[in-house]
């Protein structure tokens, strides 16, 4: 059965104290309020995990991710994060080729392979981001984008490499801009990527894979969403800073 999840990408968002403020008041929504087995993964920016993961000690449900490191584990690349760092602060997940990581920062598809190898190397989990741009969906392409992101950066792991992945479908047009897919845009290009993974690796695999929705999802248009067939929970960005929101949202798995 595949796993539920629901994962927070805070951003460049918070000084420490407010991280500490909102993440205490997720923790009590979450004890409070949330019944299923859904996972919840919280990416504060790397310099809160530590004392985050304090906090968490004795919470099962939440787990903690960053938003980024580097593809190498040691060396001179000043101002970097390594993987290796990011589990010795307590981090269990992280993300990996977020589409504002691809345009801000050029990360291509070799530099997100030797990403997905290092972090998996580390015991990490990789929340691997893939997903079209506006012109790239109105030019009929993002089929053939997304394909090409998953063979390039993430098929070359073997299947006991790549199940233990979460995929996140990040249409780049709906992150932040108030757009959103509508959920039958969603389905069809999560049903897609289920698909290209059988394909590659087996249709067991695939059914087992976790693949999250990531654009401008919130608490309105959240149950309709995650309703679809292959949309297994989101990867939420501004509703994951307002722990009111980010709760709301996580309840739809409540069961």
């Amino acid at each position: 059965m595949r796993k539920k999840i629901v994962a927070g990408n805070w951003k460049m968002n918070l000084d420490h104290a407010a991280g500490l403020q909102l993440y205490a008041e997720i923790l009590k929504l979450i004890n409070e309020d949330v019944k299923g087995q859904q996972k919840v993964v919280v990416c504060p920016p790397s310099i809160h995990i530590t004392s985050l993961t304090q906090l968490s000690i004795g919470n099962s449900i939440v787990a903690l991710g960053a938003q980024n490191c580097h593809q190498f584990n040691s060396g001179a690349y000043t101002g970097e994060i390594s993987a290796s760092m990011l589990k010795s602060s307590g981090a269990d997940y992280v993300i990996i080729g977020h589409s504002e990581r691809r345009a801000f920062f050029a990360e291509d598809d070799l530099v997100l392979a030797q990403k997905l190898d290092v972090v998996l190397e580390n015991g990490l989990i990789p929340i691997f981001c893939i997903g079209e741009t506006l012109e790239q969906r109105n030019a009929g392409t993002h089929f053939d984008i997304i394909e090409s992101q998953l063979k390039e950066a993430a098929f070359h792991l073997d299947g006991s490499q790549f199940q233990k992945l979460v995929l996140a479908y990040e249409p780049v047009w709906a992150i932040g801009t108030g757009l959103t897919a509508t959920p039958e845009q969603a389905q069809e290009v999560h049903a897609f990527i289920r698909a290209k993974v059988a394909e590659h690796y087996s249709s067991d695999l695939a059914n087992e894979l976790s693949i999250l929705y990531g654009g401008s999802c919130n608490p309105k248009n959240a149950a309709e969403l995650f309703s679809q067939k292959d949309i297994d929970g989101g990867l939420i960005g501004g509703a994951s800073l307002k722990a009111r929101d980010f709760i709301d949202i996580i309840k739809v798995f409540n069961s």
